[in-house]
C-alpha cells in the first residue's frame, strides 16, 4: 500500500515568518476548479474575495454578495485546496456597526467553509469588530488603501492615499491592525512610496495590489490575470494568459463543428 506524502500546509503564521524572507503570492478563487489550479501553481495564498460579486454574479460592485453566499464560494474553494492558505472576505453590512455581528459572521465563515482566516476592510473605525474577532481566536487580514466596500463613499476607483493627512492616516491604521492581532494587511491602490512606508513600520506582511513592488506580497484577482476578463485593464494589472480570446474562439470552433456535423465523428460516439 502506498502511503501519500503528508502536504505541508501554509498557515497565518508560515505568511507572517516569510515578511523580510520570502515574498508571499496571492491569487483569488471562487470555485472548486480554480482553486484546484491556482493550489496546484503554488500559490501561497487564496482570498475568497467578495469580487465574487463582479467577477462571477456580474454586479457593478462588491456591495450586493451576502454572507451566505460568500461561505458557498468558501466552500467551493477550500474543497480544492491542499496547501495555500484559505483567506475569506466578510462581506459588507456583516461587520462594520455590531463588533457582536461581525463575530458571528466569523464564526459562521470558519465553522460552516473550513477556511483559515477573514479579511475586513477599514481601519480604526472598525477596531472593536477586529478585536472581537482576533479574541474568538480568529485570524484577521486587514484591507487599507482603497476599500471596494466603501465605494460609493469615494465615488472613485482612482488611487488613494495621495494627500497627506489620508496617508498619515493610512500608516496609523495600518499600526493600529498590527496591535489589534491582524496577522497580515491588503493595502490596494496607494502610492509605491508610501506602501513602502508602511511596509517598513509594521512588523506584519503587507500584501499589495496596484501598490508597488516593496510590499510584502501581491494579490491580483484570478479572472484578470488569466485574461477572463477583457475590459478592465489597469495599470497595475499583469495579464498572464487571454482566456478571453482563447475561450471565445474555442466556442466559435465548436458551434462551427455542431452546425457541419463535423462533431460528433465516428470515433466520438458509441
Amino acid at each position: 500500500m502506498s502511503i501519500n506524502k503528508e502536504i505541508k500546509r501554509i498557515t497565518t503564521e508560515t505568511i507572517r515568518n516569510m515578511k523580510g524572507k520570502e515574498k508571499i503570492s496571492m491569487l483569488t478563487s471562487y470555485d472548486f476548479t480554480i482553486a484546484q489550479m491556482v493550489d496546484a501553481g503554488g500559490v501561497d495564498a487564496i482570498l475568497v474575495g467578495d469580487s465574487a460579486s463582479n467577477v462571477m454574479a456580474g454586479h457593478e460592485t462588491t456591495l450586493p454578495i451576502t454572507l451566505d453566499q460568500m461561505i458557498y464560494h468558501a466552500q467551493s474553494v477550500v474543497r480544492g485546496v491542499s496547501k495555500a492558505l484559505v483567506v475569506v472576505d466578510l462581506p459588507f453590512g456583516c461587520y462594520q456597526s455590531d463588533p457582536q455581528r461581525a463575530l458571528d459572521s466569523a464564526i459562521r465563515i470558519m465553522k460552516e467553509s473550513g477556511a483559515h482566516a477573514v479579511k475586513l476592510e477599514g481601519g480604526i473605525e472598525i477596531e472593536k469588530s477586529v478585536k472581537r474577532i482576533v479574541k474568538a481566536g480568529i485570524p484577521v487580514m486587514g484591507h487599507l488603501g482603497l476599500t471596494p466596500q466603501s465605494i460609493y463613499q469615494f465615488g472613485t476607483y482612482k488611487v488613494r492615499a495621495k494627500e497627506e493627512a489620508e496617508a498619515e492616516k493610512l500608516i496609523e491604521d495600518a499600526k493600529f491592525l498590527e496591535e489589534a492581532g491582524a496577522f497580515s494587511v491588503v493595502m490596494e491602490k496607494i502610492p509605491a512610496a508610501l506602501a513602502k512606508k508602511v511596509t517598513e513600520s509594521i512588523s506584519i506582511p503587507t500584501i499589495g495590489i496596484g501598490a508597488g513592488p516593496h510590499c510584502d506580497g501581491q494579490v491580483l484577482v484570478v479572472h484578470d490575470m488569466l485574461g477572463m476578463t477583457h475590459e478592465f485593464s489597469p495599470k497595475f494589472l499583469r495579464r498572464y494568459l487571454n482566456l478571453y480570446d482563447e475561450i471565445t474562439s474555442a466556442v466559435q470552433n465548436y458551434v462551427k463543428d455542431v452546425k457541419s456535423v463535423d462533431f460528433p465523428n465516428e470515433n466520438e460516439q458509441y
